[in-house]
């Protein structure tokens, strides 16, 4: 008796979990608009700028690059995963890696940050949680191969490559991956400058935040 009641409630926590997930989806943000400015996206989205900015603080990744990772990685969509592969270009096949969210983060990497960083609720569909890990991660590659947060070129090259990969010098045999570097460099800096004319907008918007507790 005891094991039929062990076992419907193994079922009762899949189907909850199943309805969870199918809810958090339904209620994730939509990509903004305008992701061509970061002051747009901000004004769509302002928690969004409070969950950079508490990166920022704890890790120094720059805002602006954060969110030019986050662009070039999901489009600012949620739940985004890689495609499948087809087999005989019909049937679904498996995925070509376990990427999965705002920052695409894989299974391996994502286990590590919640170890080391995160917590067990932690989740990449959350954008506090992938600036968080994007924060964690970009720390660990400049404190590990001496990259500066203030160069999100190499900063990116080691997050898509892995830092092993890019000692290595993987990405110089991928001009894809080096013209996607590029790419985020370059989004990344008119990031910057968009935020350096908006960014008042968004500090101590809250009516509990006033000196000394504000951060502007």
């Amino acid at each position: 008796m005891f094991g039929y009641v062990m076992q419907a409630w193994r079922w009762l926590l899949i189907v909850g979990f199943g309805l969870l997930s199918s809810g958090c989806a339904m209620m994730a943000p939509s990509p903004p608009q305008d992701q061509s400015n970061i002051c747009e996206i901000f004004r769509e989205q302002p928690k969004w700028y409070d969950y950079a900015r508490d990166s920022q603080e704890k890790w120094g990744t720059p805002i602006a690059t954060q969110m030019a990772f986050v662009k070039r990685e999901s489009s600012f969509r949620s739940h985004v995963r890689p495609p499948r592969k087809r087999i005989l270009w019909i049937f679904p096949g498996p995925r070509p890696s376990s990427a999965h969210g705002y920052a695409q983060a894989q299974d391996p990497v994502w286990g590590e940050y919640r170890d080391d960083a995160g917590s067990f609720f932690a989740r990449r569909t959350h954008m506090k949680h992938a600036t968080d890990f994007i924060g964690w991660y970009n720390a660990q590659t400049h404190r590990q191969l001496g990259i500066s947060l203030y160069n999100p070129e190499h900063l990116y090259l080691a997050y898509h490559e892995g830092r092993g990969g890019y000692r290595r010098g993987t990405y110089r045999s991928k001009p894809q991956v080096m013209q996607a570097a590029r790419q985020v460099s370059a989004q990344a800096s008119r990031y910057q400058s968009q935020l350096a004319a908006c960014e008042a907008e968004f500090r101590c918007r809250h009516f509990y935040q006033f000196w000394p507790f504000c951060r502007a």
